[in-house]
């Protein structure tokens, strides 16, 4: 199914001709606008007390509620991605994050309201300067602190999450 099946008005003209122009783009017949549909971005962040142990977080909503996760999210319009992970990690756990690093990305799709949403996760390794007070909010239903060993990549509800945990215990 092409990933602009559901868009069946043109966005800017409002017609019916919006018909499929090549595999990530649809074109308006009537009005001449073409719309490509790019992914969006995604941030993931890796934080590690100085005990070893990586902060985790629990799903509160679906999709994949109830498994585990890393703090992480959309970045909004007119923020860079450094500024959505350090808003993110903010929103689902309260600790305030200092510095970032950008490790990685991932191509993932995540399924929002009945919309496949395409998405380049974006990884980073944040440091915090203190990880007391750490507490579940936003999509987060409870915080953990795991050590590597313990962490098992099936756990992880996200398939983009999966396998960035992956590369990262095989990068230990």
């Amino acid at each position: 199914m092409h990933p602009l099946a559901q868009f069946k008005y043109c966005p800017k003209c409002g017609s019916p001709r919006f018909v499929e122009h090549n595999q990530k783009s649809k074109h308006c017949e009537a009005c001449g606008f073409t719309y490509y549909f790019n992914p969006s971005a995604a941030t993931v962040a890796l934080i590690e007390r100085e005990d070893g142990r990586w902060l985790c977080v629990r799903r509160a909503k679906d999709p994949a509620k109830g498994t585990l996760d890393l703090p992480g999210g959309f970045s909004d319009m007119f923020e860079t991605s450094e500024e959505g992970v350090v808003r993110e990690v903010k929103e689902e756990t309260g600790l305030d994050v200092d510095s970032v690093e950008f490790l990685f990305s991932i191509p993932n799709q995540y399924e929002y309201s009945g919309f496949l949403v395409h998405t380049i996760d974006m990884f980073y390794r944040c440091h915090v300067r203190t990880t007391e007070g750490a507490r579940a909010a936003d999509d987060a239903g409870e915080v953990l602190w795991l050590r590597p060993e313990e962490l098992h990549p099936e756990d992880f509800g996200l398939r983009s999450i999966r396998r960035g945990v992956e590369r990262l215990l095989n990068n230990l």
